[in-house]
Formats: structure tokens, sequence, C-alpha cells
């Protein structure tokens, strides 16, 4: 009796089984360029002085006038975001005794921020003027958008399409229906851009800058039925 209830069920399962093999699964690829309307800029101020009081009150000062520049500019204070302020000791390499104990001869105060520049026309100018302002120490250009949904949607359509594509040239391939969709899983969703400057940053013309083009891009994966 065991047996024959294992051999019903068995016989019950295998059309299920087969019929969720009867799949194709494919992963979509969207990409969109579009043109970026905001850059983010990572800058700061590196003050060094004999005592780390000075040194603190160097760099305070110099990172103050570049507020101020920044804020002349137009820069508003929700733009502007102090990411790392340290201060740390100077080693002279030389030994300080017999037992070769390393010396301090010195404190290096560090200010750095993160600066939203929405109006890409001053990029330039504010670059500049920052630098001729205290700013010594760029860890870095981005650029972006404002408002990334309409791009990223528009890539998620295209993925969806290529997608689509794929799951029709294997089933005809395969010489069999496409059917209707099963499930669709969103993957990522990235901005990648390139970025270019010129290196010579330290001069009384504005600091050159080429924003060129965001890409968008965005994957899926969609799984389609087989047509009986």
């Amino acid at each position: 009796m065991r047996n024959v209830i294992i051999a019903l069920v068995l016989l019950m399962a295998t059309p299920v089984m087969a019929q969720e093999a009867r799949r194709i699964v494919v992963n979509g690829h969207g990409v969109v360029e579009t043109v970026p309307d905001m850059a983010t800029v990572s800058m700061g101020v590196v003050s060094e002085a004999k005592t780390a009081d000075v040194a603190m009150a160097d760099n305070s000062d110099a990172v103050a006038a570049v507020l101020k520049q920044l804020a002349g500019a137009g820069i508003e204070s929700r733009d502007i975001q102090t990411n790392n302020l340290s201060l740390s000791p100077r080693w002279d390499n030389r030994s300080s005794s017999v037992s070769g104990q390393p010396k301090i001869n010195g404190f290096i105060a560090t200010n750095t921020v993160s600066v939203r520049v929405r109006d890409l026309a001053q990029l330039g100018g504010v670059l500049d003027a920052v630098v001729q302002n205290g700013a010594n120490s760029f860890n870095g250009l981005s650029f972006g958008l404002q408002d990334k949904a309409p791009a990223q949607n528009e890539a998620r359509v295209a993925a969806i399409k290529d997608a689509m594509a794929k799951a029709q040239l294997y089933a005809t391939a395969a010489g069999v229906e496409l059917g209707d969709v099963v499930s669709i899983s969103d993957g990522a969703v990235r901005s990648v851009g390139p970025v270019m400057m010129e290196a010579d940053m330290m001069r009384s013309m504005a600091v050159p800058v080429a924003q060129g083009e965001l890409s968008v891009t965005a994957d899926v994966t969609v799984v389609f039925g087989i047509a009986d």
C-alpha cells in the first residue's frame, strides 16, 4: 500500500515538475546616455605647524575662507558637508636618541569637505576660486543627476525590451513558442561617467572641466513560460 501511495505521488508531481521546467530565463541590460546636471567635489585644506593648536587654527582659518568663497559663489549650506577632520603628528625620520625612538617635529591638520555644485556652468570658476582661497587638497570629482528617476526608469524599460528580444530569439532558435512573462526580478541600477580635468589647477584662469555624459544602466531577470 505504501508503494502505491508513493507511485501516485510521483505520477501527480511529474507534470508539475515538467511544467516548471518549461521556462526561458534571460537577463536584460539597458543603457541610457544622459548629460549630468550636478557635480560633487571632494576638497579640503591640509595645514602643518610646529604645534597642534597652531596647525588647527591655521586650518580653521583657511577652511573658513574656502566656505566663505563657496557661499559667495552661490553654493547653499545644504550642499556642503564635512567628510573628515583630523589632527596627526608629523614624525622626524631621524633618531632622537640612542634608542632610535622617533620624534614629533610638528602636526598636520586636515579638513575635507564634500561640495555639490548644482550649476555646472559655475564649476570651473568655483574650483579656481577655492584654490586661490586656501584649498590645497582635491580628492575627486564626480558628475551626477539631481533627479535620477527618469533616466533610471528609461534604462529599466530598455532592459525589459532587451530581455524580451533575447527570449524571443532563444524561443525561435529552439523551435518553441514564447509564452507569458512568469516573473521579473529588478537588478542593479548604476550611473557611470568619465571625468576629465587638466592636472594643473593652480592657475589664475578657471579650472577647465569636461562634464561628458553619464551612462545609466539597469539589469533585470525575466522568466518566460513556453507556450504549449
